[in-house]
């Protein structure tokens, strides 16, 4: 994911390699000089303006947003420390999982009782961390892979383990597009990550809806939790049946 502030850092990049001033690009293009610093310094402006500087130094502005993109690294997976802090607070592990699923602070605010200071405050704890890039007016970029997930055994999968686990399945599963299926079996090892893929488009496909569906109004949408799994395991209740 390319973003404004990244785009705009290689243009700074850009302009420093070409000798060109801010008070000559600002002349360029017909801005005043402190516009130009201003927008420059918070990282933040028009696609249209970043096309229009682009022109100015002679470069493609797609093939500078293919090489921001290609330089950004994408977080798989977050460090011991980063879920750490993301579990301290409860808040700001719900602030967290919204910001997973791209909700603008304003969404978060309408569904849950924050104040605008609270959600900017984890908006701006989560950028410190390294897990979003805030930009102006409380808008933020996701810094996180489409692999992204949680430590297997770390604080934040263990949280949900001890207090949401349990909590989740004590539903029926009977609801409207509601599905609980659990199928066992033996298949060859080499079949096996060929599944796991599966599984990994499907959360993609769930996610990618996600997204698509934000612009739909309230009563055109419900909010789901997808679950998939597959590992290798045995009913631990049968385990003193086992050979």
């Amino acid at each position: 994911m390319t973003t404004t502030a990244a785009l705009i850092d290689a243009i700074k990049a850009e302009l420093k390699a070409a000798h060109i001033t801010y008070a000559e690009l600002a002349e360029k293009l017909g801005m005043a000089e402190s516009s130009i610093k201003r927008m420059l310094a918070k990282r933040d402006m028009a696609l249209s303006k970043i096309d229009s500087i682009c022109t100015v130094l002679k470069i493609d502005f797609a093939d500078l947003a293919r090489r921001v993109s290609e330089s950004q690294v994408l977080l798989a997976e977050l460090t011991l420390a980063q879920e750490k802090t993301v579990v301290s607070d409860k808040k700001m592990l719900l602030v967290a999982i919204c910001v997973l699923s791209q909700w603008s602070a304003e969404q978060i605010t309408a569904h849950y009782k924050f104040t605008d200071m609270e959600v900017i405050k984890y908006l701006t704890l989560l950028d410190r961390i390294g897990i979003i890039e805030l930009r102006t007016l409380n808008r933020y970029s996701l810094k996180l892979a489409k692999t992204f997930r949680w430590r297997p055994h770390g604080p934040v999968m263990n949280f949900f383990r001890e207090n949401a686990l349990l909590d989740y399945f004590k539903g029926g599963f009977d609801g409207e597009s509601e599905s609980l299926l659990l199928v066992h079996g033996t298949i060859s090892k080499s079949m096996a990550p060929s599944f796991v893929e599966r599984i990994q488009r499907v959360a993609q496909d769930f996610a990618q809806q996600h997204q698509t569906d934000q612009k739909l109004a309230k009563q055109h949408t419900k909010g789901y939790s997808l679950l998939l799994s597959m590992r290798s395991w045995d009913y631990e209740v049968f385990e003193q049946y086992r050979r």
